[in-house]
C-alpha cells in the first residue's frame, strides 16, 4: 500500500528505511555495550550515543553525532588524565622484618597463581602514602619541595618529641583489586591522620592540586592487578581471598617513622627499587646515614638558589628596573642620538 502526497514514500523506500533503522539500532546497541567497560559508563550513555526515536535517518547527522560522541569521550579521558596525580608524599618502609614478611606473603600468593607475579610491588618500593598531588613542571616541583619543608615544624608540633611507630597486622584488599597490609589500630592512628591533614592543608595553601575526595586510609600496598592489565583477559579479574587467608591476622612488624619523601610516580626509580625522590624531611630520633644528610643539604641549597634566581628574574622584568639599566648602560658616551630608538627586550632574554 502506497502513501502519496508531499514527502510521501513508496513501499520499497519504506523497506529501505526500516532496514537502515535496524542497522542503526544495532550499531547504537553495540556502541552502548562497548561503553559499559569504560570508567564513565554510568554517565548518560544513552544520550551520549545519540539514540533517537525519529524514524527518518539522516546519515550526515548520524556521522556528526558519531564524531561528537568521540570528541566527548576524548575530552572525558583528557580530563581524567589532567586530574591524575603524579607525585605523592611517602613514608618509606625500612624495617627488614616487614619487608621479609611481605615477600613471604607475595610468594605464597604466586605459588597459588603464577600469573600474579607481575602484579606484585617490588620490595624496595614499599611505603605508606600520606598525600597525592599533581606537579606539572619544575616550578611546581620547587613549590612542592618548599611545602614539604614547611610541613616539618607542623609534624614536630604534632609529635611533641615522641616517636611515631606504625604496627602492621593482617591483609585486606580494595575491591579485590589492590592488596595491602593493614595498619593495626592503636594510639598511632590519630597523630598519623593529623600529619596527613597538615600535609594536605600545607600543599593546598601553596596552590597545589593535592588530596583525594575519599577518606584517607593509611595502608601498605603489596600488589595491584592494574600493574598487569592483561590479567583480566586471562580471566584474573580479582584477588581471591583464599590466596592470603593464612595472613589475615599475621603480624608483619613495626615501622618507626623517621622520614617523609616527596616522590614521583612517573620518573625512573632508584637502583634500590624506591621511587625518584625530589626532597625529604627527617623526623623523629632515628639516626640517618651521612649520604642522606648530604643529599638533604644539597636539596636545600638547590631550593635556595632556585628561589633567588626566580627573585632576580622578577626584579629584572620590572619596568622601573629595565629603565634604570637602560639609563646606566646605554646613555651618555655609549649611545649617540642615532641609536636612541634601540631597545633591549628583557622579557625575551629572561625566558
Amino acid at each position: 500500500m502506497e502513501r502519496t502526497g508531499a514527502g510521501g514514500i513508496n513501499s520499497n523506500e519504506c523497506e529501505n528505511v526500516s532496514r537502515k533503522r535496524e542497522m542503526s539500532e544495532e550499531f547504537e546497541a553495540n556502541t552502548v555495550d562497548s561503553l559499559v567497560d569504560l570508567p564513565f559508563a554510568t554517565i548518560d550513555i544513552i544520550d551520549d550515543c545519540g539514540i533517537t526515536d525519529v524514524p527518518h535517518i539522516n546519515l550526515e547527522r548520524s556521522k556528526e553525532n558519531e564524531w561528537n560522541n568521540k570528541d566527548k569521550i576524548k575530552k572525558r579521558k583528557k580530563k581524567q588524565k589532567d586530574d591524575q596525580p603524579n607525585y605523592f608524599l611517602s613514608i618509606p618502609i625500612t624495617n627488614k622484618e616487614i619487608t621479609k614478611g611481605i615477600k613471604i606473603l607475595q610468594n605464597a600468593i604466586i605459588q597459588q597463581d603464577q600469573r600474579l607475579a607481575k602484579a606484585m610491588n617490588s620490595d624496595g618500593s614499599f611505603h605508606v602514602t600520606l598525600l597525592v598531588m599533581q606537579l606539572l613542571n619544575e616550578d611546581e616541583i620547587n613549590i612542592g619541595i618548599d611545602a614539604l619543608l614547611e610541613l616539618k615544624p607542623f609534624v614536630e608540633e604534632i609529635l611533641q618529641g615522641k616517636t611515631l611507630t606504625l604496627p602492621f597486622e593482617g591483609v585486606d584488599t580494595f575491591g579485590d583489586q589492590v592488596g595491602f597490609v593493614k595498619l593495626a589500630e592503636g594510639d598511632h592512628i590519630n597523630p598519623l591522620l593529623e600529619i596527613a591533614d597538615a600535609a594536605k592543608r600545607t600543599f593546598q595553601e601553596k596552590g597545589i592540586l593535592a588530596g583525594e575526595s575519599r577518606t584517607f586510609k593509611p595502608h601498605l600496598t603489596f600488589m595491584k592487578l592494574s600493574k598487569a592489565p592483561w590479567l583480566r583477559k586471562k580471566g584474573v579479574k580479582k584477588i581471591d581471598p583464599k590466596f592470603y587467608e593464612k595472613f589475615i591476622s599475621h603480624r608483619f612488624g613495626e615501622e618507626m617513622v623517621h622520614r617523609i619523601d616527596l616522590c614521583s610516580m612517573l620518573k625512573k626509580k632508584q637502583s634500590n627499587g624506591y621511587y625518584h625522590c625530589e626532597s625529604s624531611i627527617v623526623i623523629g630520633q632515628k639516626p640517618i646515614g651521612i649520604r642522606d644528610l648530604i643529599n638533604e643539604a644539597l636539596r636545600r641549597e638547590r631550593m635556595g638558589l632556585q628561589s633567588k634566581v626566580k627573585q632576580i628574574k622578577e626584579l629584572l622584568l620590572k619596568p622601573e628596573t629595565q629603565a634604570k639599566i637602560r639609563r646606566e648602560l646605554f646613555e651618555g658616551r655609549f649611545i649617540n642620538n642615532s641609536n636612541e630608538g634601540n631597545d633591549v627586550d628583557f622579557s625575551a632574554i629572561l625566558t
